[in-house]
């Protein structure tokens, strides 16, 4: 779990309570119902009709992840590949049905079944390819939605604020009244803003992100099933593997054969997505 974008989003706001603070103004001057709904709902709205209603959903069912995403390290991946690798090597590829089976993941789970069910490599290549590039889209789609909330959001602000404006213009014969309707008028301006840098670019740019990480995480077991398949000797599959990510994404060091069974098995020694099972 990775909750870098909710910890983020709160200390921003909390950056925000601070400055009222300390400029000894009233966090009630700027929770005005007015201005917030149109900001709001108008740019929700707005980015609706920018796209589809499958758009988003798809942006909407994004948003759990991109709060608290859960993330795997590239190495985690590695030591399972090997471990498949060395299964396969010593069992055959047909054995690889078993771990198919008690795969959780869905992309590792196809890949394996294909390969125990004999499938050519080229095309298990394509078929993956096709996968990884699917789940790819879907990230850019919510990743666009959010973006573009954040392009909208500021002028949705001015709007409200040139509303308000309006009515304050009504009302010159009252000079007692103008400041505070002057100021009120600009909060719709401050939430267009503060919702744009606060929520919507910050969670767009962390749905892109996990996308990103989690098309390099598929790429890297598509090519490491696809070694398996060949034949490929664990130990230097491992080192190829690894050669694939870049030196800041590679966290702790590898374990190969026997250590990384102890890390990726799971109880009574069985076998997951990740492991192999104890003698």
């Amino acid at each position: 779990m990775d909750p870098a974008t909710l910890v983020g989003i709160l200390l921003a706001f909390g950056a925000l309570y601070a400055m009222i603070t300390l400029e000894h103004a009233s966090v009630e001057a700027l929770l005005l119902p007015a201005p917030m709904i149109l900001v709001f709902g108008a740019t929700l709205a707005i980015g609706i009709a920018g796209g589809t209603l499958k758009d988003f959903l798809v942006a909407v069912k994004a948003v759990p992840a991109a709060l608290m995403g859960k993330t795997t390290q590239p190495q985690d991946t590695i030591d399972s590949v090997v471990v498949l690798a060395e299964k396969a090597r010593s069992e055959g590829l047909l054995a690889l049905e078993e771990e198919a089976n008690a795969a959780t993941d869905p992309f590792l789970r196809g890949a394996l079944q294909n390969i125990a069910d004999g499938t050519d490599g080229e095309e298990l290549r394509e078929m993956l390819e096709d996968e990884i590039d699917s789940a790819s889209q879907t990230h850019r789609t919510a990743s666009k939605f959010f973006a573009s909330l954040g392009g909208y959001a500021p002028t949705v602000g001015i709007i409200g604020t040139v509303v308000s404006l309006t009515h304050v213009l009504e009302n010159l014969s009252s000079p007692d009244k103008l400041g505070p309707m002057i100021a009120a008028a600009f909060v719709a301006t401050l939430w267009g803003l503060l919702s744009a840098n606060f929520l919507w670019l910050p969670i767009g740019t962390r749905i892109k992100r996990l996308g990103e990480m989690e098309t390099a995480r598929m790429t890297l077991l598509m090519e490491g099933v696809l070694a398996v398949q060949a034949g490929s000797q664990p130990r230097l599959l491992g080192e190829r593997l690894k050669a694939m990510v870049p030196p800041h994404a590679q966290g702790r060091g590898g374990k190969g054969g026997k250590d990384a069974e102890k890390d990726v098995k799971g109880p009574g020694g069985k076998i997951t997505a990740q492991g192999k099972a104890a003698a």
